[in-house]
């Protein structure tokens, strides 16, 4: 019986031991590879990074030729120019180039977003000279068919009257609308119907304005095999260099906005909510992540407890830093329950302010750390494209290199006061622009207290 007694004993002292886990150790920099940098006499710019093991090469071609470059009044050309851009060159018809491409173990994919057009895909490494000069083929030589016109515009029309149904996507246009009034930055979706009307002379005009060698940045990520230097070279020297992008200034709205979008008979009200913030590379942006994170940008965030966890009003809340060239803002979103739409914006204010009003624990900080620092290592090192995407951030926004390099160490130096002072300075309710699509009938009353001033 002692003997048994005993056994429960220890037993009952290593299931002790084992609820407390080992320390973790510090934090793993990110480590950026080598990279080739040059630049071509016309004025493109070419970065390779040897990364990986994987008889593979990541190829990414980033124009200044996104929606903001964009004439007043076409909307969504540069996502038509897109889908042109894949239907065939001067010597191949768009067959031939996905054969080609299809081939060598990959695709050409084109796609276009707010400030950049990005074209290239990925293949077998002993194919990468080749498919560079495919590539080339395809950026500098567009066939640009009058006979697809039709069938694209009708499925780009569809795409963009689905996206523009969806309750998020709304929030979305009335938010950057609101944050970027009369400004290319605010510019979502062209009217309905508008794409019926462009015309090919129209996305030729577009295509020659943007995209060109000097507008461009060549990435190659992957695993380097040889001559693929001279392939870029020969690929595009001959490219004409272009204008330089006349990149558009942003002045974001400085003072409180309001919108509510009636969606009748709507289950739930989506609610965006936020502002302009630091730029990107000022001493107040990487506080600025850190903050982000403990408040609305990570699962153990403040807002995502309160609203999701202890209240259940939604699902799936969460919070980011946007960036632009040389701006960002920070943006709080969340699809809650129409019933409870008004309490929702309630406690999302409410984390805003106890966080301005008192600083957050050491304990709480060091797990937002942690977190942040382990998933910037992991996320940033997880494919070439990874790779390729945190250099095209700090090239496009003017920053040097050693900034991926210090950003952990960075990231663990901000301390409990700096992420109040942060929050105290730019997380600020009466400048922030708030818009509510939902059922209006039954959210009106609620959302009153949230339209003016905090």
């Amino acid at each position: 019986m002692k003997r048994l007694a005993s056994t429960l004993v220890l037993c009952a002292a290593l299931a002790s031991a084992k609820e407390v886990p080992p320390a973790g150790g510090p934090p793993k920099p990110f480590r950026l590879p080598a990279t080739e940098d040059f630049t071509l006499a016309n004025g493109m710019k070419v970065t390779i990074v040897p990364y990986g093991q994987v008889p593979r090469v990541t190829v990414r071609a980033f124009m200044d030729a996104g929606q903001v470059y964009e004439p007043s009044g076409q909307t969504a050309i540069a996502r038509l120019t897109a889908l042109l851009l894949k239907e065939g060159t001067a010597t191949r018809p768009a067959e031939q180039v996905a054969t080609e491409a299809a081939g060598m173990g990959g695709q050409i994919e084109i796609t276009a977003d707010s400030e950049f057009m990005s074209a290239g895909g990925t293949v077998l490494s002993d194919f990468g000279p080749r498919f560079i000069a495919l590539l080339a083929d395809v950026l500098q030589h567009p066939l640009l068919p009058d006979a697809e016109m039709e069938r694209l515009k009708k499925n780009l029309g569809r795409d963009l009257a689905v996206e523009m149904s969806q309750p998020q996507n709304q929030a979305r246009e009335h938010f950057l609308q609101l944050l970027f009034p009369n400004q290319p930055y605010g510019r979502l979706y062209p009217p309905g119907g508008a794409v019926a009307g462009y015309t090919r002379e129209q996305v030729k005009t577009f295509y020659q304005a943007n995209c060109a060698a000097v507008r461009t940045h060549l990435y190659v990520a992957g695993k380097i095999g040889p001559g693929l230097r001279p392939a870029i070279e020969e690929a595009f020297s001959a490219w004409a260099r272009g204008a330089a992008p006349d990149i558009p200034p942003a002045t974001p709205a400085a003072a409180r906005s309001f919108a509510l979008v009636d969606r009748k008979d709507a289950q739930q009200s989506t609610v965006y909510l936020g502002l302009a913030v630091a730029k990107p590379g000022s001493a107040d942006y990487v506080p600025l992540v850190v903050m982000d994170s403990l408040l609305g940008g990570s699962f153990a965030s403040r807002i995502t407890s309160n609203i999701r966890e202890q209240k259940g009003y939604t699902y799936s809340p969460y919070s980011q830093l946007a960036t632009r060239h040389h701006l960002a803002f920070w943006l709080e979103a969340a699809d809650v329950t129409t019933n409870v739409t008004g309490p929702s914006l309630k406690e999302i204010f409410y984390e805003i302010n106890r966080l301005r009003n008192a600083p957050p624990s050491e304990t709480e900080l060091k797990g937002i750390q942690n977190y942040l620092a382990g998933t910037f290592v992991i996320r940033n090192t997880a494919s070439a494209d990874a790779v390729i995407g945190q250099l095209h951030f700090v090239d496009s926004q003017d920053l040097p290199r050693s900034y991926l390099s210090e950003m952990v160490p960075r990231v663990m130096a901000v301390t409990p006061a700096e992420v109040q002072r942060i929050a105290q300075t730019y997380i600020v309710p009466d400048k922030m622009t708030l818009v509510v699509v939902g059922d209006k009938s039954k959210i009106a009353e609620q959302i009153k207290p949230y339209q003016g001033a905090q």
